[in-house]
Formats: structure tokens, sequence, C-alpha cells
């Protein structure tokens, strides 16, 4: 039996000690190897550090080094006997919050860091948003350095109490907190003995028991194909399958199907995968399906319930962030994809402007730069097949592609 993967990213304001976490998570499960702690320790040596830092296993870059901030997303990979895992070490900064949401939009678990002397700062605010706005289903308050107060119970407590105030305003499901020190260890993987008061499990503690099973929409159907499969030989003259990943719900071998967007109905004759025929498939499997009839499908289409299909617009509304130095144009036009479709679009009306900061509608200054966060009409050049974001991550996102210059320039959540 495989195991579980989880995908989790850190956040937090400036020096929150966000890299220096992920390099304690790896060093305390033993997941970096000799060489590469040699390494790290030799540069901390030369640096005039203190100790080894363990920020350095994820800051890679030579800027990130000298100015000892994280400005590009770090992916790292490690397993536990229980689960493996993807690490996203996002940047604090306001100028880097297209990387956040890249970063971020996969994750099944955001770790906000909150620095236990500064308490609850703007972009503590504003990273606990972006994660509700990416639907993030688990928030992990992480209160670090508590090793600089004393490992003081009442500045844990100010510091909960205020923020749980504040995530009345998130629309996020489960939100957990953990006294840390990220330096010393305390409560990262092993249990800190400087806080008795504290009588919750561990930061990976929780990482390996979270569920997440049901973290993907097991409710409504949706198989958008990416290819059909006819393998043109006489062994399979007559197979025709339909391959691609199951973006929702469940699909069983015998259940009646729609097809999108003819309208269609047929049922399921086979399901199968790499290892096999399968009775049922679900997120996020990649499997092939065969139809008991023939229809004229291809990339892009979709197989559906009869009884419950997604929005089929033309018209689409969303929340949009926006990574590229030239500015959204209004009536500009630009490549679209979503799930396995590919077309092009015009942005038909700027509705407004997220204030980041105070996390305000502006609706004066409808100017979309680089980072900005806004909401936006576009216009399809056919009807796509969507669900809202907060439904289905994966047929409710889309981004948009300069078509000349082939850059991904924004990142798109569907308001249906």
């Amino acid at each position: 039996m495989s195991t579980e993967l989880l995908r989790f990213t850190t956040a937090g304001s400036v020096d929150d000690g966000k890299s220096t976490l992920i390099g304690r998570l790896l060093y305390d499960s033993k997941s970096i190897f000799e060489d590469q702690y040699e390494a790290i320790a030799a540069t901390s040596l030369r640096r005039g550090e203190e100790g080894v830092n363990l920020a350095l296993l994820t800051d890679g870059l030579k800027a990130e080094r000298e100015q000892g901030i994280t400005i590009d997303v770090a992916y790292r990979y490690f397993a536990t006997p229980k689960r493996k895992f993807i690490i996203a070490d996002t940047p604090g900064h306001i100028q880097y919050t297209r990387n956040m949401v890249t970063g971020a939009s996969t994750a099944n678990v955001a770790l906000v860091l909150i620095d236990a002397r500064q308490g609850i700062v703007e972009q503590t605010r504003r990273h606990a948003f972006i994660a509700s706005l990416l639907q993030i289903p688990h928030l992990v308050v992480c209160i670090n350095k508590m090793d600089l107060v004393d490992y003081s119970q009442e500045v844990y407590q100010t510091i909960k109490d205020e923020f749980s105030g504040f995530s009345g305003k998130l629309d996020v499901k489960d939100i957990h907190f953990i006294p840390i020190s990220a330096l010393k260890g305390d409560n990262v993987v092993d249990s800190s003995v400087n806080m008795p008061w504290y009588k919750g499990g561990t930061l990976m503690y929780y990482l390996e028991n979270v569920h997440i099973g049901s973290d993907q929409n097991f409710i409504d159907t949706r198989f958008p194909i990416q290819q059909v499969i006819r393998p043109y030989n006489d062994d399979y003259h007559d197979y025709r399958g339909y391959a691609g990943r199951v973006a929702g719900g469940i699909l069983k071998k015998g259940d009646e199907v729609m097809l999108l967007p003819s309208g269609f109905t047929t049922r399921i004759a086979k399901i199968e995968t790499f290892d096999g025929e399968q009775e049922t498939a679900f997120p996020p499997m990649s499997v092939t399906v065969l139809l008991e009839d023939d229809f004229d499908l291809g990339r892009g289409d979709m197989i559906v319930r009869p009884n419950n299909q997604p929005v089929v617009s033309q018209d689409i509304d969303l929340m949009v962030c926006w990574f590229n130095e030239r500015p959204l144009q209004l009536r500009g036009k630009y490549l679209l994809m979503h799930t396995t479709q590919e077309l092009r679009c015009m942005v038909t009306e700027v509705h407004y402007k997220l204030d980041i900061n105070t996390l305000h509608r502006n609706l004066d200054d409808k100017t979309i730069g680089m980072n900005d966060i806004a909401r936006i009409t576009i216009r399809c050049t056919k009807a796509i097949f969507v669900d809202a974001y907060r439904k289905n991550r994966n047929t409710g996102s889309l981004i948009l592609v300069d078509e000349h210059t082939n850059e991904t320039i924004a990142a798109g959540m569907i308001i249906a």
C-alpha cells in the first residue's frame, strides 16, 4: 500500500523562522544526508554564525543567503514511516506574494509562523487571509521563538486568543496552535521539556496524523479528458479509452454518466490504470475510462453525472493574483488554461483590487500590477466547465498565459 502524501507550505512575516523550522524538521527527522549537514555547518562557520544555521537547507539562492531572507519558493521532500511530505518554503515579503500563492496553491496544510516577541503583525493577517483565499483546509499557527520569551505560557495564550478572534473572518475549517522554538527544536519533532504546560502534540505528530482524506471533493464527479487512447493495432482494434486525472467525485464501473459539452449520456464500461482494471476511481487517480457507447469526445471535454453538473459558461468571475511585471490590460486578450482545456479569453471587467494589508476592497484603483490580487470577469471564446474554487480546487482554478511570450502571468480562483 502506498504511503499517503501531504503537501504543506510555510507562511509568515520576515525573520519569523520559516526556513529554520523546515531545516529543523529535516534535521531532527533524519531526512538530510551527512554531507549536506557538513556543508551548511561549514558555511555557518565561515559566516561567523553561532551553531549551524539550518535555514541554509532551504535558502539556496545567493541573494537569499546574503540577505537572510527567502525570495523564491523552495521545495523539499522527505518521508517518515507514516507519510511522505512535500514542503513549500514561501517568502514572507509583500513583493513576493505571487511566490506564496504559487507554493500554497496545492497545499493541504499551511504553517503560519508568528514571532512570540512580536505577536501578530500585518503580514500574519495577510498570509492567513491568502491561505483562506486559496482554501487550504488546515492551518497550523506555530508561535515560534518561545525560547526568547522564557517559554512563557502567558505570551503564548495572548497570541492564541488574538489570532482566534481574527480567524473568525477567515474561511478555514481547521486551526491548530503549537508553541515552538525552531532554533532549539522545542515541539518540532521532539516534545519540549521547557514547556510542560503545553499538553498538545508536536508539529511532526500533527503533520503525520492530520486527516487529509476528506480534503478532496468526493461528491461532484468531474473527469476532464486529457487524451483519447486508440492503439491502432489488431489486438485492440476497437479500443477507445479516455485518459485523464479524476478531478472530483467517484467513478464506478456501470455508472451512468453525462458527456460535456454534447450532453449525451452513457455508462462506464471499464476503468483501467497502470496496475490493471479497477472498479472505482477517485481524486487524484490517473485512469483510462472506457464507455459503453461510441461518442465523439476529445481533450478538454468532461465526464460528469447527469444530475450533478458543473457551471457551463463563457463569462467567468474570478479572484486573480497577477504574476507579471506588465499590468493587466482591460479588454486584453490572454491564453487561458483550465483543467485540460486551452483557449483564449478577454478581460471584460475589473471589479476591485484587494488591499492585502487591510483586506479592504479598493474600488477606485483598478491598475492590477505584479503581486496584486483582484476580482475580475473574463469572457472565453467558448464555454468551459467550472466549479467554484471553494467547492473544487481542481475545476475551480485556472492560469492566464501571455500567448506571445508563453509566460504564466496570473493564477485565478473561480467564483461561481
